[in-house]
């Protein structure tokens, strides 16, 4: 039984599947981690990669020290075997990362995508050899925002990847093109139990959010999302707390819902405007079909206080908009404009 997948909570078949195939030697050349964020795919690629670029030469003593000297190179991604790629923006000329974007605190107006350059420098990475371990891997993180040009390109490097293993980490199966599924082994994973959220917001020093159910919630099982959309609230209670208690329920005006509009494009970077439609969206759906009391006897009945609401499916399409880079005052002046009554 192979080790080291022993931070990796809730995902007992994909430690099963990824154990069996490398005790038997039964690498695929790709695989498609799916799933939702913040439920383990990253720290289970990290622990995969230990066991592909691990070589075990020494003796038994030697081997928990060779692990973890390997799995912080992999962690540092400074393995000469290792290209991890992440989605870029786009500034001056120059490819940041989401990372370097953050340092460099730029007003980000539209998503991170993994770009077409970016795929064209796996191929040249798997132009070579390894050069310490039996096998290269690559990663690609976020690997649904890849534009169609760029997932065609990838689709040479998948068919003939050499001493190689790729491996594309998207929220869901159908996120990317099937030409690019069909050359991957799926590995699906699940969203946490209450009991698994706990034991990891605990352990990462985030148990104050147990605290807030809204939150907890809003995650769907996912102690990734949940730490992410409590950091993003708590940044926005403290950069904009008036503009969040507006839009904690549809406009009731025309000149309300312009007035939000430019606010939003003005104040909100694109990642905090895409978290933000998911948080309205749960603030509607409870306003709009959270138990309601009975006038007389104080008993919920259970009962919708508001008629179902369209604002979910206005919201949803100002996200797609905003994943197709319109224009994000647009977005917002319209979305909010078709929720005034």
């Amino acid at each position: 039984m192979q080790t080291g997948f022993e931070g990796l909570i809730g995902q007992g078949h994909v430690v099963e599947l990824l154990n069996q195939a490398i005790a038997h030697n039964r690498i695929a050349p790709g695989y498609l981690f799916a799933g939702p964020n913040g439920i383990g795919k990253r720290l289970a690629a990290e622990c995969f990669i230990t066991q592909l670029l691990h070589s075990s030469n020494d003796g038994a003593e030697d081997e928990v020290e060779k692990l973890t000297q390997l799995r912080h190179r992999i962690q540092e991604r400074n393995h000469p075997d290792l290209l991890w790629v992440e989605p870029t923006y786009m500034h001056q000329g120059k490819r940041l990362s989401i990372a370097e974007a953050e340092e460099k605190k730029l007003k980000r107006r539209a998503p991170p995508i993994l770009r077409l350059e970016q795929i064209r420098e796996i191929a040249e990475f798997l132009s070579r050899p390894p050069l310490e371990a039996s096998r290269a891997v690559v990663v690609l993180d976020q690997a649904d925002t890849m534009a169609e040009a760029a997932a065609n390109a990838l689709l040479k490097t998948l068919e003939e990847p050499g001493q190689a293993t790729l491996i594309l980490i998207a929220p869901k199966e159908d996120s990317l093109l099937p030409t690019l599924i069909s050359r991957c082994q799926t590995i699906a994973f699940r969203r946490l139990n209450s009991e698994a959220i706990a034991h990891i917001l605990h352990h990462n020093g985030h148990g104050e959010i147990l605290n807030h159910p809204n939150i907890l919630k809003l995650a769907q099982g996912s102690p990734g999302e949940a730490i992410a959309s409590w950091h993003q609230l708590q940044a926005l209670q403290e950069k904009a707390p008036t503009l969040l208690r507006a839009l904690e329920h549809p406009p009731t005006s025309l000149r309300q819902a312009l007035t939000l509009a430019q606010a939003i494009a003005k104040e909100l970077d694109a990642e905090r405007q895409l978290w933000l439609i998911g948080y309205l969206q749960h603030c509607y759906w409870r306003d709009g079909y959270g138990p309601d009391i009975g006038p007389d006897n104080g008993q919920s009945t259970n009962q919708p206080h508001h008629p179902p609401p369209m604002y979910l499916d206005i919201l949803e399409t100002a996200r797609r908009q905003l994943l197709r880079y319109v224009q994000p005052r647009l977005v917002w002046e319209v979305s909010l404009m078709k929720m005034v009554s």
